[in-house]
């Protein structure tokens, strides 16, 4: 053999070493990918479960991600937190859309080659890679089967919502559907009221307001617990015992229900969508396939299995 082949045969061999160990340093060292999460609000107890969801897909699926959200609630604070999320290059975005003013935001994203996952409310918007959170007309539809068992055809129901919200609306208009086709009237339907959570004393109002332009209703859904929770306060407070239906299952309301001032809720399933939508930001990331709708269920709340849920919120939120 003459030396020059040895020399073009070693430097074939260092090469080859070259490159599988680049190969293995790169499977073993490897950058986790970044995924950044905006929620709606940030001390309110839905989007902590939604949150500790997240948190265990971040580490079942080898995410370096995190959870950022409005401290108020509020459109422009998501704006901004969106604008300075964007400085990180995260390789996929999940949000919860507060409004349609989020949507500009979004496409900045997208003319980045940033894949956009929407989470809880499904915006009208093109270029999202898909949504992930509860079918909240379903949601909607099921809450108005559920009044309408506990009431006979002809009584009245207040729905009380908040238009700017797109998951909101949804939930009216499945309510609707159910209430009318099982004939039960429509007091009203209540849907000017701010966004945020933090608004018990306004609700409270329009409840009194509700009770005395209608002291013959007989029930009243909500498009969400903190909303709900409000209203049966003051229903209470105006010596009255009617159903209210929230949508969120959070603590309090599940207490409620186990404590027999309520009989029957509808929950969606603030966990699994956290979950669920970081094992859907895994397989984007992947080059997978995924579904444009993936639906993280609504559950009915009673009793029965109020305490079973109750027990596993107190785990996951010490």
């Amino acid at each position: 053999m003459t030396v020059i082949r040895k020399r073009l045969l070693l430097s074939l061999f260092t090469l080859v070493v070259l490159l599988a160990g680049i190969f293995v340093y790169r499977q073993v060292f490897k950058e986790k990918p970044k995924v950044i999460v905006v929620v709606k609000e940030e001390e309110l107890e839905f989007w902590e479960i939604v949150t500790a969801g997240a948190d265990k897909g971040f580490e079942d699926f080898g995410i370096d991600g995190k959870v950022l959200a409005p401290k108020n609630g509020l459109p422009e604070e998501q704006n901004k937190i969106l604008d300075s999320a964007l400085k990180e290059n995260p390789d996929l975005l999940i949000v919860s859309p507060l409004g349609t003013g989020v949507i500009p935001k979004l496409e900045k994203y997208v003319d980045r080659n940033i894949p956009v996952l929407l989470m809880d409310s499904n915006a009208p918007w093109e270029h999202k890679t898909a949504y992930i959170g509860t079918d909240n007309r379903i949601l909607g539809e099921k809450a108005g089967i559920l009044m309408a068992s506990e009431l006979q055809p002809g009584e009245k129901v207040a729905l009380i919502g908040r238009r700017e919200s797109f998951a909101e609306m949804d939930r009216l208009i499945g309510a609707r559907k159910s209430l009318e086709a099982a004939g039960i009237q429509i007091a009203g339907e209540y849907g000017d009221l701010p966004l945020g959570n933090k608004i018990n004393q306004e609700v409270k109002k329009l409840m009194a307001d509700i009770i005395k332009e209608h002291p013959d209703l007989k029930g009243v859904i909500t498009t969400t617990d903190y909303l709900a929770l409000p209203a049966l306060d003051s229903i209470y407070e105006h010596g009255l015992e009617l159903p209210v239906t929230g949508t969120d299952g959070i603590r309090d309301m599940l207490k409620n229900i186990k404590e027999g001032k309520l009989s029957i809720s509808v929950s969606q399933n603030p966990y699994d969508m956290g979950y669920i939508s970081i094992e859907t930001a895994d397989k984007v990331l992947r080059g997978e396939r995924i579904k444009q709708n993936i639906d993280s269920g609504v559950d009915i709340i009673t009793k029965s299995n109020a305490e079973q849920r109750l027990e596993f919120y107190n785990n996951i939120l010490k």
